[in-house]
């Protein structure tokens, strides 16, 4: 049976129809299913986009979000069943919560949240009631019921079950007025990862995920974590940021873990790419972490390298 199950993901109700929805479409064109032990397992279609921000939440669409979160979960949860590997390809970061539903459906999970950005407003400081900036608040139950809550099972991660990684916000968030991260939750910013060096500091956010009350962890990546000079393709951007070789050591080591359940890709935006050059480079940057995920699999399987 295939490894490696990829899910087409393609909503953009957590932020806007900017391009981010291409972003499934342009990894595949590029190569990333053809990676040995892959196989596609479906696309789920995300609800008419509504721009008008909801006045009781404070969120754009999250009645749209909270239903397609389901939907996806239970796309999730099919490929956790069939005892595959699924890779979930956004869209933009709002489909975190559908991925972490599918997960708190069946226990105790942890999150490693790869991002240029912690993601972490409330409402009244998103200026644009964006849920793609608030995913990691809600998944750890902060914000509105309708999305904080889903299926009633919030929240969906514990606070001490997250590791941000990677972030660079810190000054813009704080001018902003983005509530902060609590002290439970585990932060390696850039600095931090730079100071240790990618491989050591993933190894140590895997140290922090990997506990007898979690049963495995999802890995999360919003590409605005690597340096805006060779990342331009996407939305929001920053200064900085992780190099290639950086993510593609971070992602590897994630990903050979065998407690990883799971791993989804948002807010790269092709239509910022028209050349297709920066796709291709990070579908090859993908492919490279992915073999170490199909070779720890087949090292299990053997019985050597089992941890």
């Amino acid at each position: 049976m295939p490894e490696i199950a990829i899910i087409e993901a393609p909503s953009v109700l957590g932020l806007r129809p900017s391009g981010v929805q291409d972003l499934p479409a342009a990894l595949l064109d590029a190569g990333l299913a053809d990676h040995p032990g892959a196989v596609r397992a479906g696309r789920v279609e995300p609800p008419e986009y509504d721009p008008r921000r909801d006045p009781g939440t404070g969120v754009l669409n999250p009645v749209g979000i909270a239903r397609y979160s389901v939907r996806l979960a239970d796309a999730v949860g099919a490929v956790l069943d069939e005892g595959r590997f699924p890779v979930v390809l956004g869209g933009d970061c709002s489909i975190l919560l559908g991925n972490l539903l599918a997960l708190r459906r069946r226990g105790r999970y942890g999150l490693l949240f790869l991002d240029g950005h912690t993601d972490f407003y409330q409402p009244s400081a998103e200026p644009a009631g964006e849920a793609a900036s608030m995913e990691l608040a809600l998944a750890t139950g902060r914000g509105p019921r309708l999305l904080a809550d889903l299926e009633g099972r919030g929240p969906l991660l514990r606070d001490e079950d997250a590791v941000a990684f990677g972030f660079r916000d810190s000054a813009e968030s704080d001018a902003a007025g983005m509530q902060p991260l609590p002290p439970r939750l585990h932060a390696i910013g850039l600095d931090a990862v730079r100071a240790a060096g990618a491989a050591t500091a993933a190894r140590e956010a895997l140290a922090r995920l990997a506990h007898d009350g979690s049963a495995g962890h999802w890995i999360h990546l919003d590409a605005d974590v690597l340096d805006d000079a060779v990342m331009p393709a996407v939305d929001y951007r920053l200064p900085g940021g992780l190099t290639w070789q950086e993510l593609e050591t971070v992602l590897a080591t994630a990903l050979a873990d065998a407690r990883a359940v799971g791993f989804d890709v948002t807010i790269f935006n092709p239509r910022l790419d028209p050349e297709g050059t920066i796709a291709a480079r990070l579908t090859a940057c993908l492919s490279r972490a992915l073999e170490a995920r199909t070779g720890a699999a087949e090292g299990r399987a053997n019985g050597d390298g089992a941890r």
